[in-house]
């Protein structure tokens, strides 16, 4: 089986970002959003590549099979946003989500981020466990930081220590 390589995204990576996320939440959860109801999508650099924020693409063979993306929100806390990993490649003998999350919260904690916070749908119930399994917590919605980019969508939310 071919690595997995954790890439930090690029220009050329948009489309294979989008063809990655848009399936995932369109036909496997059934949620009705198109990249235009996702201004991030378009604006990557602008949005994620900004103070301690970035975004980062798994590849395999070159194809990209998930993404993940750190979104600063100031005061030493973050969000984790857009993780998606392609149903292909999902489970632990690939290990992509592993990569894709140990990657991003290695990098938050070196560039001094204190706390990650994510909201997700109650639907995606496999990413809760995933998340819990690996040290994020559940919390109330009214525990967020104020400056949290909450979603329409997300009903759980979650907080890991970066100490």
């Amino acid at each position: 089986m071919s690595e997995v390589v954790i890439c930090r995204f690029t220009e050329g990576d948009v489309q294979g970002v989008i063809d990655v996320i848009l399936p995932i939440q369109r036909e496997e959860f059934e949620i009705p959003i198109s990249a235009a109801d996702q201004p991030d999508l378009s604006d990557i650099p602008g949005f994620y590549q900004v103070g301690s924020g970035d975004f980062w693409v798994a590849k395999i063979d070159g194809v990209i099979v998930g993404t993940i993306g750190l979104k600063d929100i100031g005061e030493g806390q973050a969000a984790l946003r857009k993780m998606f990993v392609a149903e292909a490649w999902r489970g632990r003998e690939f290990g992509v989500a592993t990569a894709l999350l140990q990657g991003l919260l290695a990098e938050a904690k070196g560039r001094g981020i204190g706390e990650v916070y994510l909201g997700t749908t109650a639907k995606f119930l496999a990413a809760h466990r995933f998340y819990e399994k690996n040290g994020f917590s559940e919390i109330g919605e009214n525990a967020l930081p104020e400056r949290f980019p909450r979603m329409a969508v997300d009903t759980k939310f979650y907080r890991i220590a970066l100490a």
